[in-house]
């Protein structure tokens, strides 16, 4: 669709139309014998004569380039490439590389999640006949990847990262959260302060009195739902009351702190769901084969940067130009 932009090209005209003087009054000299001649009324003539000229070649530039830049102008120009992403194996890159035939191809290195979708918005740049495969530990996407060429992807699992989640226990009874975390598993490791900071990213607040009101985190597991007034208008979800404040989002529940494992795994499972994300699944290495059906790639490419640098500067020696015709 972007190439329809095309057919906007003869609004270029209108440039022309404006600077061009469509009449000229014929000057008259008065003359010692004009009396005894008949009046005449002065006449017009059309001329072709062009004013400003430079305004009308900067403005014709302004517009072609602003259709252009619509037109999102796209030059096959990538060929064979291996989309690697950050943190893969070099070893295990260079094997699977060497065995799909593209060990001299290209290589791109991007993050993990953008990989995907990084191919779908350069589609355009890659010839006709180039190939295109993607290594490394690629995040299963949330719906099927449609492409308008065949791309393949090989991917291997890389260990997990242990990841620290920061705690703030302010309550009479820590001991009792502390035990809380004892039932977390996975690859989260859970650090208590003993204060908050920039790092804090859960608040457990234990306490009947509302806290400071600088105070801010990301989550907050509060007990007294009286000392936040937010929670008076709270939606419930399983048993679960939640809101959002000035201070962060307010969790409550009437039977906590947990007091056996499975209620303390089932609120770190929510709190894995419902606040930190899902873990990422690993797509299974498959071929997407080339569908006509793709939608249309997203306005991208170097080029399309460079036209919107070129369309900044010419709209300033425009407006510059202008303002200096009428003074």
């Amino acid at each position: 669709m972007n190439a329809l932009w095309w057919f906007a090209l003869p609004i270029l005209l209108l440039p022309v139309w404006w600077h061009r003087r469509k009449r000229v009054q014929n000057q008259a000299a008065p003359m010692a014998t004009a009396r005894f001649l008949p009046r005449t009324e002065p006449k017009q003539t059309r001329v072709w004569r062009w004013s400003d000229p430079l305004l009308l070649l900067v403005r014709l530039l302004l517009l072609a380039c602003l259709i252009a830049w619509l037109a999102d102008p796209v030059y096959p120009w990538r060929g064979d490439t291996v989309v690697v992403t950050a943190g893969a194996d070099p070893a295990w890159v260079e094997r699977e590389a060497v065995q799909a035939g593209l060990a001299k191809a290209e290589r791109v290195t991007l993050p993990a999640a953008q990989a995907l979708s990084w191919l779908h918005t350069h589609e355009r740049e890659w010839t006709g006949d180039a190939r295109l495969l993607v290594l490394g530990d690629v995040p299963m996407p949330a719906a099927k990847p449609v492409f308008g060429r065949e791309v393949t992807v090989r991917t291997q699992p890389t260990a997990p990262t242990n990841v620290e989640r920061h705690v703030v226990i302010a309550s009479e009874r820590p001991q009792a959260w502390r035990r809380l975390f004892a039932a977390q598993d996975g690859v989260d490791k859970i650090v208590v302060d003993d204060a908050p900071g920039a790092r804090t990213d859960l608040i457990i607040w234990d306490r009947a009195e509302a806290p400071p009101a600088a105070l801010r985190a990301a989550l907050w597991w509060v007990t007294h739902p009286a000392a936040f007034p937010e929670l008076a208008k709270a939606r419930t979800l399983n048993g679960l009351q939640y809101a959002d404040s000035a201070r962060g989002r307010l969790w409550h529940h009437p039977a906590w702190p947990p007091q056996d494992v499975d209620a303390a795994r089932a609120l770190l499972d929510t709190w894995q769901q419902l606040h930190i994300g899902p873990r990422p699944y690993t797509l299974p290495s498959q071929a997407f084969a080339a569908s006509k059906g793709a939608n249309a790639p997203a306005p991208s490419g170097a080029l399309r940067d460079i036209l919107l640098a070129i369309l900044v500067g010419l709209f300033v020696l425009e407006r510059s130009l202008a303002h200096a015709r009428r003074r």
